[in-house]
């Protein structure tokens, strides 16, 4: 069973429809979105399968609030750190780590995120996609400014983006309880990498 920590999400109410979303993203992660049933989700939330439409609508609909919870978060996530500094060098490290930390931190939800996007329907896809869409264009943006400041060497910022971002977002597949560095360790390491493959100078 996969564990999925019990501060996600505090201010979702009520407390129930928090239950379901953790229980949610535990048997997504553990079963894959369509594997799992109403059923499953609810009686790992310790509820009837009826409880779960009080709140959601349906087993997309739970997915839905799970996905675009998760990137905005990482929306506003990138914002804040990008709010700390102007030097395009900074900017990245520092995107890098908390984007990767937050990846191996919250690798459970993450995996769910980050790997069930083609189940959502046709219309919410679509609003999770400007999500995911609006962090590609940040990150590219920095990559850009240094490109133009010479600080970063790399022929294409749109390919290089979305590579950095893909590094992040692995992390979620393979992370776990067991793995040696901690979050914020293997977020630094990141960090540096990057600097690397944009050959920053």
């Amino acid at each position: 069973m996969t564990t999925v920590s019990d501060d996600l999400w505090p201010d979702v109410q009520p407390e129930t429809a928090r239950r379901l979303m953790l229980a949610g993203v535990e048997s997504f992660a553990e079963r894959g979105y369509h594997a799992t049933t109403t059923r499953d989700i609810a009686g790992a939330a310790g509820m009837s399968p009826a409880a779960l439409y009080v709140h959601f609508p349906s087993k997309a609909a739970l997915l839905f609030a799970i996905s675009r919870s998760g990137h905005e978060q990482t929306l506003a996530l990138v914002e804040a750190v990008l709010a700390r500094s102007s030097d395009p060098v900074e900017r990245i490290r520092l995107v890098v780590e908390d984007f990767v930390a937050w990846h191996a931190r919250r690798h459970t939800v993450a995996r769910v995120v980050q790997y069930e996007l083609n189940a959502l329907p046709e219309q919410e896809h679509q609003i999770v996609s400007e999500l995911r869409r609006r962090i590609e264009r940040r990150v590219r943006e920095v990559v850009t400014h240094g490109v133009r400041d010479g600080v970063f060497t790399v022929a294409d910022p749109h390919v290089a983006a979305r590579a950095v971002l893909s590094l992040g977002v692995d992390v979620a597949r393979w992370y776990s309880e067991r793995t040696r560095q901690a979050p914020d360790e293997l977020g630094k390491e990141y960090g540096e990498l990057v600097l690397r493959m944009l050959g920053a100078r």
